[in-house]
């Protein structure tokens, strides 16, 4: 395998993606540069993509539903929509948290944290592409929700 020479400024004017391991290694002053926000955009536009997909599938399979005399299996396959269902909703839901993301890299303020307006960070981004909270701050929401309730 040939050795990647080019600066992440050239391979963002020709089109090429960096690799998560060329983003993790990247300086903090480069924190939320072009080509790592085409990176991300493109990240996310891919979960986009992918989610719809698995709406589209939902939909088919839920149409393509046949009768069946026995309760047991039509309790089976009841069940097996209801859960279907419910992880398609979960999906809906971070389909909009994505398309919040993709606007915010539109924006320009993605990668900020909404409350500290600090850096959220490389590693987190990477393990939660839509997060709008720095590690602090998401841990300091959840331990308030813990003490006091939604």
């Amino acid at each position: 395998m040939a050795t990647n020479t080019k600066t992440p400024n050239s391979s963002a004017t020709d089109g090429a993606l960096l690799t998560d391991e060329q983003i993790m290694k990247m300086s903090e002053q480069d924190y939320m540069n072009p080509v790592q926000l085409a990176f991300f955009k493109s990240r996310l536009q891919q979960l986009e993509k992918d989610l719809l997909k698995n709406a589209g599938e939902t939909t088919e399979h839920l149409r393509e539903t046949v009768l069946v005399p026995d309760p047991a299996d039509r309790a089976t396959i009841e069940e097996e929509h209801a859960l279907e269902l419910r992880t398609r909703d979960r999906e809906r839901k971070l389909l909009k948290k994505v398309q919040q993301s993709i606007q915010s890299i539109d924006s320009g303020d993605y990668g900020w944290c909404e409350e500290t307006g600090e850096p959220i960070g490389i590693p987190r981004l990477l393990a939660r592409p839509t997060a709008t909270l720095s590690l602090e701050a998401q841990q300091r929401r959840e331990l308030k929700q813990k003490l006091y309730g939604d």
